[in-house]
């Protein structure tokens, strides 16, 4: 109790400085607990909408890759023993194009998206369809179709009245037959036709991609040998009981979970910095109190315990703080998004964040760690200050000369041992060398110090030639070597994510805009309403091809099909190509291989160009046999190249031929469409007939390819733009830690500064000495800052490069600039409140400090 009364005393006496130091540990824990309060929340939403979605019955069996199967599998299903009813469907999203209802573009629609949903007969007696009005879908019935009084009402239609829909037949117009009671579970609004039905209009002959069952047996375990009964019938391709794979949006939220867990990482490891350097200097200001502790018969482990509870409490608190903080930021993001969900996806969205336990254990364990790790060096350090030391006064650190420490010796090895990581060429090994490269530099960084100060030192003394204050800085700084030196690491560590990340977003712009320019390079492009991800569009039968092709004026249209499936366990898109058509309009960028090879082996049999994402995940070379799951079972290919196009870049994705792909998937709809016109044709004598083809298919938007180029180098700009902003926040950490090293620099000079100003030392002078010292650490800062963060951006993108984002390195020049300017401007904000505090102080008083 003595020691927390202590403690708590010493923290209310020192208010800014334990502000600051809270400061850190509240930033760090901030962002690592409301990213993973926030996006666990909208997992939980989107997978509680597909369970729902699912109508409650006993069993779901889709295909592993998510597509259609032969509907003749219904049988196997249906005649296990246990299965009471079994029925199929065939439902698939319609992507809507922009006010394809109102025409009116000063309004949103309130449907961006439908379902069409085809049933067999069987479903009426797994499902209760409530109708309002008119009557039910019948398996005779053709152009007709079974609404919900909700979408009905939205778009003014009764029975009977014709509902316009985008198909890969083309438009087609439906008759309502009848209306459903409104649609309660999430998702989006259902029309229901028959099976056969749906069948044509998505031009998928005898196909069904759900099997629902209810089954006869209620014990566990019968039902588990049911389970496992239909497994056998169907094959190790299905999946029986539970959501299917493949989720691109649940994947790519998972990442940005990761990746703002790892920006908060870093935050929290430079509050460490701060932290850790707070300590070490209230141990050298509190000699004389340790010393009076000591002698009244304080042990060893009383001085410890004393230390480490002032970051127990700082710690407490700054976790305390952050976790409200960060549980508030996913409260108002989840309030925000809640009823944009509900308008567009019918999906609810609880603005209470889904908060587990396990979390909440590991960001106290995190923020508290952080704190008692940092504090504990200096602890013991303070524990073994004997009495009699303790009582005599402060003197300077001693410097060493030239001779090597033991620290400086190990740095060097660990940046021997981080540049040689980089030749393995294994992504573990170059993480490992990053966080090498880093505590190398900060263990070398002492001995680094007067070299670098003496360069700033040289600058600054022109500056303040007249007053000397510049030299008087640099000495400030060689008296306390060790001090400045963690104090410039925490500095390093913000400005070398700034520089690396620069360094990254250079490379990967360059990178995307070469891929770009590379594969999207037609005269016109006709594109789904989602790219990329392909299996929620609705395309288009050959038909609307062949039509374009015999067009006047038009030289080549080439097309893509998509499929789903597994490559060497891992789930992956399929694309299918032209393997003639599609180089004259478009191409890869090859990694491995040629395109003028692999496009030629493509047209000849089971060959397959894999982008770089699956084959690194994979191991596949050029060369090699892999098996691709199809709905008919398993199909080998040969792997004839390794590259990519730009609309794939982050999607595990295959090519093949599209008579491959219509032979092991049964693959014929196309769903995206590249043109060129003949040369010297004039553009304003085709596009009208172009324009008149595609007034069939409006689920596809025409775009020239100039003009879709440009759209993406401007949207990939802007993207980066929030990152530059995040890479801003990274900055504010080091200036703490710098407000924070001056302040205690002063309290520890507070009889130094007192002699100064006694022997006629101006208060000018004094705060331009603490300007000028805060500057030179800044520089020094920002010189390691530049070093680490150049290294550590090369690495970053080479490890893109064996992740399967192959992107050549660019320096960041200005990124280089940019932490120049923002180390320098913050070491002179973070003098302001020091500067001040050092010239106020009054002679007398000063000199009596002890």
């Amino acid at each position: 109790m003595s020691t927390l009364i202590i403690a708590s005393r010493y923290l209310l006496g020192r208010k800014l400085r334990t502000f600051l130091t809270t400061l850190a540990i509240v930033f760090g824990v901030f962002v690592i607990f409301g990213m993973n309060t926030l996006v666990p929340t909208m997992i939980d939403a989107f997978l509680s909408s597909a369970m729902t979605a699912s109508g409650q019955v006993d069993m779901t069996i889709t295909h592993k890759t998510s597509d259609a199967f032969q509907a003749r599998l219904l049988d196997k299903v249906a005649r296990v023993d246990g299965v009471r009813i079994a029925a199929g469907y065939l439902n698939r999203t319609l992507n809507l194009p922009q006010d394809y209802f109102d025409h009116d573009i000063s309004t949103p629609d309130e449907f961006t998206a439908l379902t069409l949903v085809g049933i067999d007969d069987s479903a009426e007696r797994l499902h209760s369809y409530r109708v309002t009005e008119g009557r039910f879908i019948r398996q005779s019935d053709e152009n007709s179709a079974v609404i919900t009084t909700t979408l009905a009402d939205a778009l003014h239609l009764r029975v009977n009245d014709k509902l316009k829909l985008p198909t890969a037949v083309g438009t087609v117009k439906l008759t309502i037959v009848g209306l459903l009671s409104a649609r309660a579970m999430p998702g989006n609004e259902e029309v229901i036709v028959s099976l056969a039905e749906a069948q044509k209009l998505l031009n998928q002959p005898d196909q069904i991609n759900t099997i629902e069952a209810n089954l006869s047996v209620t014990d566990p375990a019968a039902r588990a040998a049911v389970e496992a009964a239909i497994g056998a019938q169907l094959g190790r391709n299905f999946k029986v009981g539970g959501l299917a794979s493949g989720s691109e949006l649940l994947g790519n939220m998972a990442v940005a979970q990761i990746a703002m867990s790892m920006f908060g990482v870093f935050a929290l490891l430079m509050g460490g910095f701060i932290i850790f350097n707070t300590f070490r200097t209230i141990v050298a200001e509190r000699r004389h109190d340790i010393g009076v502790l000591r002698s009244l018969g304080a042990s060893r482990g009383m001085i410890i315990s004393l230390i480490l509870m002032e970051g127990l409490l700082q710690g407490l608190v700054g976790t305390a703080i952050g976790m409200a903080l960060g549980y508030g930021l996913a409260v108002m993001v989840l309030t925000l998004l809640a009823p944009v969900y509900q308008s567009f996806i019918h999906l609810t969205v609880s603005s209470t964040p889904n908060v587990q336990p396990e979390l909440v254990i590991v960001t106290m364990l995190v923020g508290l760690g952080v704190t008692l790790v940092a504090g504990l060096l200096p602890a013991m350090s303070a524990s073994r200050v004997t009495p009699l030391e303790a009582l005599r006064p402060t003197v300077a650190e001693i410097r060493s000369g030239r001779k090597l420490t033991f620290g400086v010796i190990a740095g060097a090895v660990l940046i021997v041992a981080a540049l040689a990581a980089l030749l393995t060429n294994n992504i573990g090994a170059a993480g490992i060398g990053v966080m090498l490269f880093l505590v190398g530099l900060i263990l070398i960084s002492p001995a680094l110090l007067d070299p670098v100060a003496k360069v700033f030192g040289a600058l600054i003394a022109v500056a303040f030639a007249r007053q000397g204050t510049g030299s008087i800085a640099q000495a400030n700084l060689s008296r306390q070597p060790s001090r400045a030196a963690i104090t410039a690491s925490a500095t390093m560590i913000g400005l070398a994510i700034i520089v690396a990340m620069v360094g990254v977003m250079n490379s990967l712009e360059a990178g995307f805009m070469n891929v770009l320019r590379t594969s999207l390079g037609s005269d016109y492009l006709m594109l789904p309403p989602a790219l990329a991800l392909w299996g929620s569009n609705v395309g288009a039968d050959p038909l609307m091809a062949e039509r374009l092709q015999n067009l006047p004026g038009v030289d080549v249209v080439s097309t893509l099909r998509v499929a789903s499936s597994e490559i060497g366990g891992k789930s992956a898109t399929v694309l299918g190509i032209d393997p003639i058509n599609y180089p004259k309009v478009s191409s890869l960028a090859f990694h491995s291989g040629d395109a003028k090879t692999a496009f030629g082996l493509l047209g000849q049999g089971r060959a397959v160009i894999l982008n770089g994402i699956i084959a690194t995940q994979t191991g596949l070379e050029v060369g090699d046999k892999v098996r691709l799951t199809t709905p008919l079972g398993s199909a080998t290919y040969t792997v004839v190249g390794i590259g990519g196009d730009y609309l794939n870049a982050k999607l595990p994705t295959a090519y093949v031929s599209q008579a491959s792909l219509q032979k092991d998937f049964n693959k014929t709809e196309d769903v995206f469409v590249q043109l060129n016109l003949r040369p010297g044709v004039p553009v304003e004598s085709v596009e009208p007939r172009i324009i008149s083809v595609m007034a069939d298919y409006p689920q596809f938007k025409l775009v020239s390819g100039r003009v879709f180029y440009e759209e993406n180098k401007l949207l990939l700009e802007q993207s980066f733009i929030g990152v530059r902003a995040l890479m801003g926040v990274l900055a504010v950490p080091s200036l703490i830690a710098m407000i924070n090293t001056l302040a205690i620099a002063v309290i520890e000079r507070t009889r130094e500064i007192g002699m100064l100003r006694a022997t006629g030392a101006t208060r000018r002078q004094i705060s331009q000495t603490i300007l000028a010292e805060a500057i030179l650490l800044a520089g020094v800062g920002t010189a390691l800052g530049v070093a680490g963060g150049s290294y550590l951006g090369y690495v970053l993108v080479t490890a893109m490069a064996w992740a399967g984002y192959p992107t050549a390195y660019y320096f960041p020049l200005e990124g280089v600039i940019a932490a120049i300017v923002a180390g320098l401007v913050f070491g002179g904000l973070a003098a302001i409140i020091p500067a001040r505090q050092a010239a106020r102080l009054e002679i007398v008083r000063a000199l009596q400090y002890e």
